[in-house]
């Protein structure tokens, strides 16, 4: 099945009244909190100073309480079939979403905490549903996945891993809410094209609950994300993958991971930057792949509209590339071969476009990684 035609069929069926309900439900109370937000500004409020900050007024950042009222609402209009899937992702990511939202409202709770509460939330889901992974298409990892331990452990930390990385990516206007509602639009059709039309159902009403956020997000960023929506989208996202993998066996992982190749490489490129250094994995700095389009091409091309304007653009300019791994993954989902080379590459790509802007020249990403030991001795 094509990729078109699976989108076709999706959108063709009953489950878009329940995502409609999710989506305008999610809008609507986005809204609201942007209307009144006079009476709860002072604890949802993000202030405008900070090195990852680029809004210039405060802005509330508690957007990921609509999603979550939303999703719950497309839960109580669904289906057995659908609720079956989506209640456990609704209660599993709870932690992830309180720790955030605390740090939302706080300011107060730190990155270890929230890490591990996104862990918790892996092996709550676990605890639900009976699924982690138990495969990943690699020898000898898929022998150490038989024990139930080891796998537990492997499916929460990588569940952790994914949320983090929505966090990370969460820089811009409609970035992370761009990337991540095309990422649950890519898993639908590939769940759709192996028969699993129930998962490829709770992906679709996850991308339109956070669709529905986007509109009061971007462009003019009347509402953030925050800590809470952006871990809580990130666990979703996560254990989607992870149902898509354990319930469809022809599905090969990497298609899984090709999905989220954004996020997952900008983490790896952030701890590896900032290990060289000797930064705290975890410590905010403005050189991420998002912050240098901005700098480099956006604030070039589009320098006489205003710098809300620019920073919403580059937000949906960076979230589209996604476009291109879902597009990539509904082709090769079912070859291992395919997958791996097509992570590979994208993978590859992206550090190949984030050595260019930072040298000003095309280079070999393998080299461009192996040189940064030297000029960070260097300097």
């Amino acid at each position: 099945m094509s990729f078109i035609q699976a989108l076709q069929d999706i959108f063709s069926s009953p489950v878009i009244e329940t995502a409609a309900w999710g989506g305008a439900t999610c809008f609507l109370l986005s809204v609201l909190i942007v209307l009144t937000k006079k009476l709860h500004g002072s604890a949802t409020m993000d202030l405008s100073h900070g090195i990852q900050k680029f809004h210039t007024t405060p802005t509330p950042r508690v957007g990921g309480l609509p999603i979550v009222v939303g999703l719950s609402v497309a839960c109580l209009t669904s289906t057995p079939e659908i609720k079956h899937i989506l209640t456990p992702i609704l209660i599993a990511g709870l932690p992830a979403f309180l720790f955030g939202l605390a740090e939302d409202i706080t300011k107060r709770v730190g990155v270890l905490a929230r890490l591990l509460a996104t862990i918790a939330s892996g092996l709550l889901a676990w605890w639900l549903t009976d699924y982690s992974l138990s495969r990943v298409d690699v020898w000898g990892i898929d022998w150490l996945l038989k024990y139930t331990l080891i796998s537990v452990v492997f499916t929460s930390f990588a569940v952790g891993g994914v949320a983090n990385a929505i966090n990370i990516i969460d820089g811009f206007n409609g970035l992370a809410s761009t990337m991540a509602t095309l990422a649950f639009a890519g898993f639908a059709v590939i769940a759709w094209s192996v028969g699993d039309a129930n998962l490829a159902s709770v992906a679709i009403i996850l991308a339109a609950c956070v669709w529905g956020f986007f509109w009061v997000n971007w462009p003019f960023g009347k509402l953030f994300l925050g800590d809470g929506g952006s871990y809580f989208v990130g666990f979703a996202l996560a254990w989607l993958a992870v149902l898509l993998i354990e319930r469809n066996p022809s599905v090969s992982p990497f298609a899984a991971l090709l999905v989220c190749i954004h996020p997952v490489s900008e983490v790896l490129l952030s701890i590896f930057r900032r290990k060289l250094k000797k930064m705290n994995p975890g410590h905010p700095d403005r050189l991420h792949f998002h912050s240098i389009v901005k700098q480099r091409y956006v604030r070039r091309w589009f320098g006489k509209l205003s710098f809300e304007l620019r920073n919403s653009i580059t937000g949906v300019l960076v979230g589209f590339m996604t476009l291109t791994a879902i597009w990539v993954a509904s082709l090769v989902n079912q070859s291992l071969l395919l997958s791996l080379l097509s992570v590979v590459g994208l993978a590859l790509g992206y550090v190949a476009i984030y050595a260019r802007m930072v040298r000003f020249q095309w280079c070999s990403p393998i080299m461009f990684l192996l040189s940064q030991p030297k000029l960070m001795r260097a300097t």
